[in-house]
């Protein structure tokens, strides 16, 4: 299930409301609510949030959770078209492997993304020239 699932189902615990009351509150369907918390739709779009924030009256801190899960819960990706060959192939490889990876190893590759800002800082050491000797140097 996605990040936005679980976290509209427990924003609803919250604030003691039922599937049918914020359905009705939003002006959707209470199916769509259940397939929402269910993980089979979703994500919502940006007016859905909208609609709950200002209904529910969520704090800032809430506003900003909401805005956060909904990114999280994205499902498709897209690379802009001058990304690197490398990226192109790193992706493929994520897709085909993406339903088998143990949380262990998803847990490694965001450590890895964690470390972006590290890199970014580092200055690349700059390439050294070989000085050639003179040929009175390489006599002795």
């Amino acid at each position: 299930m996605s990040p936005f699932s679980y976290f509209l189902h427990d924003l609803r615990m919250r604030h003691e409301i039922r599937q049918s009351e914020l359905a009705e509150l939003l002006g959707y369907e209470q199916s769509y609510i259940s397939a929402l918390e269910i993980g089979v739709k979703g994500p919502p779009t940006a007016e859905f949030v909208e609609r709950v924030i200002e209904a529910l009256a969520l704090t800032p801190i809430e506003q900003i959770e909401i805005r956060e899960v909904m990114a999280a819960s994205q499902r498709k990706l897209v690379l802009d078209s001058d990304s690197s060959q490398d990226l192109y192939w790193m992706f493929k490889e994520l897709r085909e492997q993406m339903n088998v990876l143990h949380p262990a190893q998803i847990k490694m590759i965001r450590d890895v993304l964690g470390l972006t800002g590290s890199f970014a800082d580092a200055q690349p050491e700059p390439i050294r020239r070989i000085k050639r000797r003179r040929k009175e140097e390489a006599r002795m």
